[in-house]
């Protein structure tokens, strides 16, 4: 990537919409098996919090350099007060995070071991969360405040967990707005492709392309027609599938389709994230002027980054390079 274009993602402001949650890490050594039941006694040493779903990739915004407006919801809990200070502390622009007491703070536990492993061990994980769309009163102004949270932005996110936050009404809000200030629409879809029909750049993964399409993907050619029938059902721009240690696969908006090998496929420690870290860079990257497989090959790198640490990481651009362009 030139330097003209590193320069310009800091004068970046980006809007995040999405699911957002707190993850959690109670992190241990195992001693021994329990007397009471067949499992691992975990002796607990610490406690680590870092934001999670939507809230990952506005944090990768900001570590990269851009401004990051988030928007989404919050329980009326505990969760909720660790998850924003995590997330202002980090630069992350607030705005659109509203609260309803109706449901919890997505909040994600992971049991985690370490010191008798090459790697840390994940030994289970509890999820409390609500998958309920948003109603009444908070979904009005969910809605209504996208005219607000979108008032200079330059692009678009839409990181959609399926957890009740983005709604059809959102979606049609987050459209309207951005078409009315020309700013590009990037959505990672989590599976849900066909609630975001007519954005610039639709991301999603092997399972959820395959789920789509009804059909199964092997090999590069299988994935290129499934690139061009996405785009023409779905009348998107330029659509992108990620394909795991295969790589990833994307289509351009002239049409072009290419496939990229994954930057990281021997030194692979924790997947958790590696997605959010993946889109945000090439939100990035795309909308001060990359082409399309310019932006995924900077995205690709930063995802290979992020798998070799434990959790949810915030990339910076000397991390994958772009200092040094």
């Amino acid at each position: 990537m030139p330097p003209s274009l590193i320069s310009r993602i800091s004068r970046l402001r980006v809007a995040v919409v999405g699911d957002l949650v707190l993850d959690e890490y109670l992190i241990g050594r195992v001693s021994r098996l329990s007397r009471e039941a067949p499992v691992p006694v975990l002796e607990q040493t610490r406690v680590e919090h870092v934001p999670g779903g939507a809230a990952n990739p506005a944090v990768n915004i900001r570590s990269m350099g851009a401004q990051a407006v988030m928007a989404g919801l919050v329980g009326d809990d505990d969760a909720a007060g660790v998850l924003r200070g995590l997330l202002a502390a980090r630069g992350v622009d607030l705005a659109g995070v509203l609260t309803d007491p109706q449901r919890p703070t997505t909040h994600k536990i992971r049991i985690v071991a370490e010191g008798a492993y090459v790697f840390a061990h994940h030994l289970a994980r509890v999820d409390r969360l609500s998958r309920a769309p948003v109603t009444g009163e908070v979904a009005q102004r969910l809605r209504d405040g996208m005219h607000s949270l979108m008032s200079g932005v330059d692009a678009v996110l839409v990181s959609d967990y399926r957890l009740g936050a983005v709604t059809p009404a959102v979606v049609a809000a987050i459209r309207q707005e951005a078409d009315a200030r020309g700013a590009p629409l990037v959505v990672d879809t989590q599976g849900n492709l066909a609630a975001f029909r007519g954005f610039d750049v639709l991301r999603c993964n092997a399972a959820e392309a395959m789920s789509y399409l009804g059909r199964e993907l092997a090999g590069d050619e299988a994935y290129a027609r499934a690139l061009r029938d996405i785009q023409e059902e779905l009348a998107a721009r330029a659509v992108i599938i990620t394909r795991g240690a295969e790589g990833v696969s994307g289509l351009d908006e002239e049409g072009r389709v290419f496939h990229l090998p994954a930057s990281n496929r021997s030194q692979v420690f924790d997947v958790t994230g590696a997605g959010d870290v993946f889109i945000a860079v090439v939100t990035l990257a795309h909308t001060v002027g990359a082409d399309l497989k310019t932006a995924v090959t900077w995205g690709n790198r930063a995802a290979g980054v992020a798998v070799t640490r434990l959790g949810n990481v915030a990339v910076r651009p000397e991390d994958i390079g772009l200092a040094k362009e």
